[in-house]
């Protein structure tokens, strides 16, 4: 469907941009032929005769005046075609914006999109940025809705069309993405103050939601499992920053973003976002490297600090916003908590005793504190790649 309308509207534009240029044509032919009836007449109302030099001089001298004005007005409306071809070619190429649901699934249509949005669905949580749903389609499908918060009257993303067109290439650019540690962009609307996002549903819930059900002995999460979740997300990274080109960065990696299937595979969420919807406050999460919150500078090494900031919640079990960490004596931060206790060899401390057991796990864990902290060092050079950090976490435990 979606590739329907893009090329019906590309075919309407090509149509009138053609039509245009073959009206052009027909006007430059028409003045030509005007002009040269006129050249013509001109040429036989000035025949030269012998009595009459004067007249046979200015006769001369209109004639190279009508030819060098000709020549000028050649050179100018040649400039002006040329430059009409240009901007036609451009408009031809430009994306149109659509109108509507933009499907990217087979399994989805528009009208069964619109009548599932326009009922009341079941909220799942809520963030600054928005609120995600659980809707259930007419033909069975259960998918999550994403709705982002609306966009103020004056805001570009309300206003520009070019910030329209671009929000929509780049999230026609994500919902192309197929990893199986990514979720999928099914669909989108556009209204005129607002998007939301269709995802595939996981029933699980976040990363998020399954430490909360942690820390209040509501679940239990195994050390194989938190490694589990931790190698999924670092593979998903590896997979936005090496192998799409051009390079994609995530931008807001947290826990409310990595979402669990039944098996607690973990799949990242909102790639990119927080870049197309500069409304999307990532450096407040207590998520954010020191160069983002300093200078707004973002990199995949800043991916990287925000996955070293995940593996500690996994390997602690501790919120990095909990106020434990605000005091002076544990650093101010997860990071630099952790970097202490590592510096002085009590590492052991840090990690949440509800997955202390066996020595040969213990080992690994703290392997990982140690990997962990050279992710969250303040200097982004000094951080490895997800390219690099797949191997190190692969290599603790066989999977």
């Amino acid at each position: 469907m979606f590739v329907r309308s893009f090329f019906t509207c590309m075919e309407n534009r090509r149509s009138c941009a053609l039509s245009l240029l073959l009206l052009l044509l027909l006007c430059c032919h028409q003045t030509t032929v005007q002009c040269k009836e006129m050249l013509i007449r001109h040429l036989s109302s000035q025949t030269p005769s012998p009595s009459s030099p004067q007249e046979f001089k200015i006769g001369l001298k209109r004639i190279i005046l009508s030819i060098v004005l000709g020549i000028l007005t050649g050179l100018i409306g040649a400039i002006l075609f040329a430059l009409f071809i240009k901007f036609t070619v451009k408009y031809m190429n430009q994306t149109p914006i659509l109108k509507g649901p933009v499907i990217f699934s087979p399994k989805i249509s528009s009208n069964v999109l619109h009548s599932a949005l326009a009922n009341e669905n079941q909220l799942l949580g809520s963030s600054s940025n928005g609120k995600y749903y659980k809707t259930i389609l007419d033909n069975g499908l259960t998918v999550a809705v994403k709705v982002l918060e609306p966009f103020d009257e004056g805001s570009p993303e309300r206003q520009s069309k070019s910030v329209k067109r671009r929000i929509q290439q780049e999230l026609e650019l994500l919902a192309s993405l197929r990893h199986r540690h990514l979720m999928s962009l099914r669909a989108y609307v556009r209204e005129s103050d607002r998007f939301s996002l269709v995802y595939d549903y996981v029933p699980t819930g976040s990363l998020e939601d399954a430490m909360n059900r942690v820390r209040g002995n509501q679940l239990q999460l195994g050390w194989d499992v938190r490694l589990r979740i931790a190698v999924g997300v670092i593979k998903g990274l590896q997979y936005l920053h090496f192998i799409c080109i051009p390079q994609i960065l995530h931008y807001n990696l947290k826990p409310t973003n990595v979402m669990l299937d039944a098996e607690f595979e973990p799949r990242l969420a909102d790639c990119g976002l927080a870049k197309l919807m500069p409304g999307i406050d990532s450096s407040t999460s207590g998520y954010g490297s020191p160069e983002c919150l300093q200078n707004g500078r973002y990199t995949d090494k800043s991916d990287i600090f925000s996955f070293g900031m995940i593996l500690g919640v996994l390997l602690t079990g501790r919120d990095p916003t909990d106020p434990f960490f605000g005091e002076a004596a544990n650093g101010g931060s997860l990071g630099q908590w952790l970097r202490h206790l590592q510096h002085a060899g009590e590492a052991r401390e840090a990690l949440d005793k509800s997955i202390l057991g066996e020595e040969i796990e213990e080992d690994e864990m703290l392997m990982a504190v140690r990997i962990a902290v050279v992710c969250l060092s303040d200097l982004p050079a000094e951080r490895p790649s997800s390219d690099e950090l797949v191997p190190m976490l692969t290599q603790l435990h066989s999977f």
